[in-house]
């Protein structure tokens, strides 16, 4: 049974809804493992400009560590690297993680692309390259991925942004930082980060997380909702959740 009390919030707003959105927390996430910096920083610019988020990796070891966080949707990965090599970094990442991989480097010898296709890689893109096409590949490896996660649910990890939710350890992490959630909250959420880009209503939300024989507040989401975005969207400075009164007014997030 949910407990906490209504009273506070200072007013009740009938036709709450609720949802975690692409466009106010989860655009795509890149990590470039590149460790040449003048070629880093410029993907990274037009990434950026083009709304992506990104992380940086200069060399194989921090990016294997840095792609299996859980942070990244999608990998840009050169061979050539120092401490841990493009096509070991990808043989190591395919026996946890699927994430979309796509090699860019100088490299254009056939064998290359044949044994980093065979380790797993989804493309591979030669230096030098047209900008448009790197941007191309990657909502190509991008779309292929989200109509295979819908195909194939599989993961205990679900991820927004900067936000993950490990549901077989029941934790929360913005980056690496651990949130501590309680069992109403963490629930409330695994079911917002299931549903991504879904509106979903009070009403719903509410026999998800508190069962259909509950009897108390209605409200009681709206308090979580609040307690959820204190302790990520405040204590962060992101935007998790977006609040939809009535039909067609889409409210600031808190």
């Amino acid at each position: 049974m949910c407990s906490v009390s209504a009273k506070l919030y200072s007013c009740y707003v009938a036709d709450l809804h609720f949802a975690i959105t692409k466009k106010e927390g989860c655009m795509a996430a890149v990590l470039i493992v590149e460790d040449e910096e003048k070629i880093a920083r410029f993907i990274e610019l037009e990434l950026k400009h083009e709304g992506y988020d990104v992380g940086k990796a200069v060399d194989g070891r921090t990016g294997l560590a840095m792609a299996e966080s859980g942070k990244y949707d999608l990998m840009l990965l050169d061979v050539m690297l120092p401490e841990l090599n493009g096509m070991e970094l990808l043989r190591r990442l395919r026996r946890s993680s699927n994430m979309p991989v796509i090699m860019v480097t100088a490299r254009d010898a056939v064998m290359d692309k044949v044994s980093g296709l065979d380790l797993g890689a989804d493309d591979y893109i030669t230096k030098p390259f047209a900008i448009e096409e790197l941007l191309a590949r990657i909502r190509v490896a991008l779309k292929k991925s989200s109509d295979m996660a819908v195909i194939h649910p599989k993961s205990d990890v679900l991820s927004c942004g900067r936000v993950s939710l490990d549901k077989a350890r029941h934790e929360v992490r913005v980056d690496t930082v651990l949130v501590e959630l309680t069992h109403r909250e963490f629930s409330l959420l695994e079911y917002l980060l299931e549903n991504k880009n879904i509106v979903m209503s009070r009403d719903t939300l509410l026999e998800k997380v508190c069962g259909y024989d509950y009897s108390g507040e209605t409200n009681v989401i709206d308090v979580y909702v609040r307690y959820i975005r204190t302790k990520i969207d405040d204590a962060f400075g992101i935007k998790l959740i977006s609040t939809v009164r009535g039909i067609f007014l889409e409210a600031n997030i808190l």
